[in-house]
């Protein structure tokens, strides 16, 4: 369990700035021209496999790469998704948004096409 916590902490990160009043983010308009918040939501969840996998592949030493993957967007994806609908239903001055989700799910995919390229450059991430 002790190779999850960089993850379980992230999860924790995650909630929390998800959670947080929408009136307490920032709101700069260049940025939103860039899609800075989809890039934002896609890094996060980025970050989430990336850990995932490492946890698991540290864990269970002999898991194969596609267990890893399996187990990673299977966590991360639904994760985006409840948050993304706790945002609409529950967190003050929040909304659902379908393409904050898109880009969660977008992140966590980029983050399994990564993982290997820098499990060979970085001992932090076990090939």
């Amino acid at each position: 369990m002790k190779y999850f916590l960089p993850a379980i902490i992230w999860f924790i990160f995650i909630f929390a700035a998800c959670a947080m009043p929408g009136k307490d983010i920032p709101h700069i308009s260049f940025l939103e021209i860039l899609a800075f918040d989809k890039w934002v939501h896609a890094g996060i969840f980025f970050v989430l496999v990336l850990l995932l996998m490492r946890g698991m592949k540290l864990n269970y030493i002999r898991a194969a790469h596609i267990t890893a993957v399996i187990f990673a967007l299977a966590i991360a994806i639904p994760y985006g998704g409840i948050l993304e609908i706790m945002q609409g239903a529950f967190f003050e001055d929040r909304s659902a948004d379908w393409l904050d989700f898109t880009a969660n799910s977008f992140g966590a995919i980029c983050g399994v096409l990564v993982y290997r390229k820098l499990a060979t450059r970085m001992k932090f991430f076990p090939a």
